[in-house]
């Protein structure tokens, strides 16, 4: 049974089956669905989906956004109002043009992204500068026709959360997309221990609309990035299309400026388990996994049952009442069954109770991550199960950066360029940052696109581009994408 159970492929051998296997065995999804790119997503992956939506809200909510819910169709005219935004989106709309046996007169897009249902209601709510700035958020799916899907990476229908924000004055949008980056860090980083570089993306790789677009890219075990956050400055050109205006302090009309934010709560999942993972299956930081702390009965003989289940209760208020989610395994399986079942889905630490436990007074903890076990006195759980979790996360994150960081290369020469590029690695070097050098990259290395510069570090370019030989205006990172 635990064969069945278990991985059957090394993460750093094949991580693309490996990944597919722990979303499967995991019990995350279910691939069945008879609708190609649409997923069942199953309990234990919405227990963790459903807590870092609960990160992201809190964090945006304590930064003054609102949640709201805004319809999922979204008219055909709302589209044709930005024609960037609109060229940009067209292609992957899915159209809903009949209801029941009837034609439906306007075709209706099912939200491929929110900007254009937004917008025309913050034209009427807008009027003056008291009403800003206004910053609302919604937690959604949204549907694209992708060609090419993957759970969690990449699919037609995905979840994130949108947040869409307007403004007085340009400096209070700039402001917002720092906001937005240390949200990211916030969560993504230090709840969730993932590494990523902010990018502000080249204008050539800007979101359809937007003026300038960042976005966070981590690196995944294979070197590809998964752009797992973006956020956008919008300028004026929503607002002039939808003709969001109000009277400032002068009693002037203006346009508002306009930003918005879309943490992918898909690609952060994805992200999740192919980083930390291992070749046991998921391992969840502390604060994300659905169960915390899973007790494991040792039972030797019948008349063993009895004091097991009494202790195993009562550790499970105490850990409740401390704001612990734990749970005992009571179903008809051997221990060792049990032990890969847990490693498997991830959960931080497991507490083995048996009759010797008992009969001393203390309890064995065991530690997802490195499998190092201690025994501790009933008296020291609590407080030595949240030392633990905490020092999980900040495993998880050392050794989580020390990936990311091995991933990264930089380069002086093109045909070293090549070289790194193939052997999957991210590479770091001085541009001229030219479209053409960017596009004929791509092409020499089979999809290796420039994803920009990083916000949050000072690098000054030096000498030469290292494609053209150009005089270099900037410091890019270079990779293979999801």
């Amino acid at each position: 049974m635990s064969e069945q159970l278990g991985i059957t492929v090394k993460k750093n051998e094949n991580f693309s089956e490996w990944f597919s296997e722990v979303c499967f065995k995991a019990d995350l999804i279910d691939l069945r669905y008879n609708i190609q790119g649409f997923v069942v997503h199953k309990p234990w992956a919405m227990r963790i989906i459903k807590k870092i939506y609960e990160f992201f809200e809190r964090e945006l909510e304590a930064r003054d956004h609102e949640p709201v819910l805004f319809p999922v169709v979204i008219p055909e005219e709302n589209f044709e109002k930005e024609r960037e935004h609109v060229e940009g989106f067209k292609p992957e709309v899915f159209w809903v043009t009949e209801a029941g046996d009837k034609k439906l007169e306007k075709k209706l897009a099912l939200r491929p992204t929110s900007e254009t249902a937004f917008y025309q209601m913050y034209s009427l709510w807008i009027r003056s500068w008291r009403d800003l700035p206004l910053k609302l958020y919604q937690s959604v799916a949204v549907y694209r026709y992708e060609s090419q899907t993957r759970p969690f990476l990449r699919g037609r229908e995905f979840l994130w959360i949108e947040a869409h924000d307007a403004f007085e004055t340009h400096e209070e949008a700039l402001e917002q997309i720092k906001e937005d980056m240390e949200v990211c860090k916030k969560v993504i980083w230090e709840k969730l221990g993932i590494p990523f570089l902010f990018f502000k993306r080249p204008k050539w790789d800007k979101f359809a609309g937007a003026v300038d677009t960042y976005a966070a890219d981590t690196i995944m075990p294979d070197g590809k990035v998964n752009q797992i956050s973006s956020t956008h400055d919008l300028g004026h050109n929503f607002a002039k299309a939808f003709n969001i205006k109000f009277l400032n302090r002068e009693e002037k009309k203006e346009y508002v400026w306009q930003t918005c934010f879309g943490p992918g709560i898909w690609r952060i999942m994805a992200a999740l388990i192919a980083i930390h993972g291992d070749d046991k299956g998921l391992i969840l930081p502390f604060d994300v996994a659905p169960i915390q702390v899973v007790i494991i009965p040792i039972i030797f003989s019948e008349s063993d049952i009895e004091s097991i289940k009494k202790k195993s209760k009562e550790i499970e208020r105490l850990l409740e009442k401390n704001g612990i989610r734990c749970k005992t395994d009571w179903r008809d399986e051997t221990p060792g069954w049990k032990f890969n079942d847990w490693e498997l889905k991830g959960v931080p630490i497991r507490i083995e109770l048996g009759p010797r436990e008992i009969k001393e007074g203390k309890v064995t903890l065991c530690r997802r991550d490195n499998g190092s076990r201690i025994i501790v006195n009933e008296s020291e759980i609590v407080d030595k199960i949240r030392e633990i979790g905490n020092d999980i996360l900040e495993s998880l994150k050392k050794r989580a950066k020390k990936s990311f960081d091995e991933k990264v290369v930089e380069v002086a020469t093109k045909e070293f360029l090549m070289e790194m590029i193939k052997k999957g690695k991210v590479v770091k070097m001085n541009f001229c940052g030219r479209e053409e050098c960017a596009m004929e990259i791509k092409e020499m290395t089979n999809g290796a696109k420039v994803r920009g510069t990083p916000l949050d570090m000072e690098e000054k370019p030096s000498g030469k581009c290292v494609w053209c030989g150009r005089k270099a205006k900037e410091v890019v990172y270079i990779a293979k994408a999801y």
